[in-house]
């Protein structure tokens, strides 16, 4: 394999467009900012976006971003802003009928602005504020590069096709509607989707920048969104490895076994490797936050701004995760769902309490709504009383699409039935078959156990405060009463007694006030969280490796801060030496002693 040189942005050979993608918690903002950061101290003028919708652009850059560019303080050069979908939608929505005002009756203009309430508006709202920095030359002319922070790797591929999707869904449809209601506000946009299109596939204006973890499951996303991409004609692609880790402390254990993990994962993926550019980015003590750890992170060396807390201080009182699941095991059945950051560990966490659950003799079913799901791989084997699924996208969009021709193909003329067939191949309709999924994975709840792994915190939410515009334009296409699982799902999320929603967090600053915000966003609709898993703790750890030393000292106010300001009930797991893949390694997780 290839030696593996440090990643060293340069303004001489970045192209205009750069795209920092993979699996959650990779490091994706930390890393497009400090090249953002490295782009405007080399003199360019340089526009960072995030398009996540639960962007912590603004807790990286220590400053509050809007919709609008944004300068960074302390920055020449340097401008950011946040997608955020739904003011964008709201945006959208004004742009299609403020022309109308005093034109049409108020229950027309009702009318219109119910149609588009629903998901699909806030779908292409967000999504046309992507293309249009993209394929409108005059949107960001006086910018000589755009970095964009995008979601975890599932929503970036979305929204990657998306430009495809739409355009040839202006070719098809010959009806001039759509769930989207008139099509000429679409239409309008079609030259920006093609030069949009056009753009992402040029290798001289768009580099795709790969970002991972020296990890397995990191390395095997990376790839697979590799392949991905290449289908969607974006051919320059370079991959990033952050949070290499070497150690001198050959009697430490914990240090060894970090440095041996990572090497395996990199010896792994070495043909991966060999077929791209990579670089990679030392492992750092310190939370990456604000323009002097930006600039750090890109520095050789160890972070000499830690600060030690003293060695007197006292642990928070916290759990382990199998007491967690004493008290989830006492509610009988019901809906267990894990969310979080991207990269937290939701996959793990929903996969261990499925397994301790199933050894206990439950019938239990562990299922995902993440499009990068990696459910499978993390249980890697049979376990007896645990079943296992996937919502699958293109699986669910075929089905749902046969099922309502089905129901109405009988009930239409020809006409009629050409025009359905167009609506439902809107890309609208996949994120509807999606959310019918998710409902009918709740609804297994009142028969046993159901583990759900959910899709990092944006994507979640937006399936959540969509439900009853999704139940709108179920309605609307299908023409009848929804299913009992639709009609239900709101109250059965609500309901404390058959949904218990655990949030997974990792000891530091991001993941932490990410996990909070969620909470709080839960809460505006009436769902309380049960639990908190602090995730990965190198708590106890005892290592004499100088780095990990500062990295354990630097968790300790994020352990007290969860469990003082933040839940009512944590759980603790720490950071294993080996990953924890299998039915065994899973059950061993849930049992951890408390350091």
């Amino acid at each position: 394999m290839k030696t593996l040189t440090p990643y060293r942005p340069a303004a001489a050979t970045a192209t205009r467009y750069l795209f920092f993608t993979g699996k959650g918690g990779v490091g994706k903002t930390s890393l497009s900012c400090a090249t953002a950061l490295r782009l405007a101290e080399a003199g360019k003028r340089v526009l960072l976006v995030s398009t996540d919708p639960a962007s912590n652009l603004d807790e990286v850059l220590e400053t509050k971003l809007s919709n609008q560019p944004t300068p960074i303080p302390g920055v020449s050069g340097l401008d950011a802003l946040n997608i955020n979908p739904v003011e964008a939608a709201a945006a959208y929505r004004e742009r299609l009928i403020g022309p109308m005002r005093g034109i049409l009756p108020e229950t027309a203009l009702r009318s219109m602005e119910e149609q588009l309430s629903g998901s699909c508006t806030v779908e292409i709202a967000a999504f046309d504020e992507f293309a249009g920095l993209i394929g409108d030359p005059s949107a960001a002319s006086t910018y000589d590069h755009i970095v964009f922070d995008t979601a975890p790797t599932g929503h970036t591929l979305r929204l990657m096709s998306l430009a495809k999707a739409w355009d040839q869904f202006l070719d098809d449809n010959q009806s001039g509607t759509s769930c989207l209601g008139p099509l000429a506000g679409l239409e309008k946009q079609r030259a920006i989707y093609e030069a949009t299109v056009s753009t992402l596939a040029n290798p001289l204006s768009t580099t795709m920048v790969l970002v991972s973890r020296a990890q397995r499951s990191s390395l095997r996303e990376a790839q697979r969104t590799s392949i991905e991409l290449r289908t969607l004609g974006i051919t320059q692609q370079q991959l990033v490895i952050n949070g290499m880790f070497v150690t001198s402390c050959t009697e430490d254990g914990v240090a060894q076994a970090m440095q041996e993990r990572g090497a395996a994962a990199i010896a792994a993926a070495a043909d991966f490797i060999d077929s791209l550019p990579t670089c990679f980015v030392p492992l750092k003590a310190i939370n990456i936050l604000g323009i002097a750890g930006l600039r750090e992170l890109l520095d050789e060396g160890i972070a000499s701004t830690s600060q030690m807390m003293p060695t007197s201080w006292q642990a928070p009182s916290m759990q382990t995760l199998n007491a967690l699941v004493d008290q989830l095991e006492k509610k009988g059945r019901g809906v267990i769902m894990t969310m979080g950051k991207g990269g937290v560990g939701k996959t793990t966490v929903a996969a261990a309490i499925a397994v301790a659950l199933a050894e206990r003799g439950h019938a239990v079913h562990l299922s995902t709504t993440d499009p990068a799901a990696h459910v499978a791989q993390t249980l890697d084997g049979q376990c007896a009383g645990l079943s296992l699924s996937q919502i699958d996208p293109a699986e669910e969009t075929a089905a749902y699409t046969a099922m309502v021709m089905a129901e109405q193909a009988a009930h239409l003329d020809e006409s009629a039935r050409a025009l359905l067939e167009e609506d439902l191949r809107s890309p609208c309709t996949e994120e509807i078959a999606v959310f019918r999924a998710f409902a009918r994975e709740v609804a297994r709840g009142e028969k046993g156990f159901v583990v759900l792994d959910t899709a990092p915190t944006g994507h979640t939410l937006l399936l959540l405060d969509a439900s009853e515009a999704y139940q709108r334009e179920l309605e609307r296409q299908t023409g009848a009463s929804q299913p009992a699982e639709v009609v239900h799902l709101l109250e059965r999320l609500r309901d404390p007694n058959y949904t218990s929603m655990i949030l997974v967090t990792l000891p530091e600053a991001t993941p932490i006030h990410e996990a909070a915000a969620l909470q709080q966003d839960l809460r505006r609709a009436r769902i309380e969280p049960m639990a908190w898993v602090i995730n990965q703790s190198l708590h106890g750890c005892d290592s004499c490796d100088p780095l990990l030393m500062r990295r354990e000292h630097a968790e300790r106010r994020y352990l007290t801060e969860v469990v003082d300001k933040h839940a009512t009930c944590v759980a603790w797991l720490p950071w294993q030496a080996q990953e924890p893949v299998g039915v065994a390694a899973l059950l061993k997780l849930s049992l951890s002693k408390i350091a």
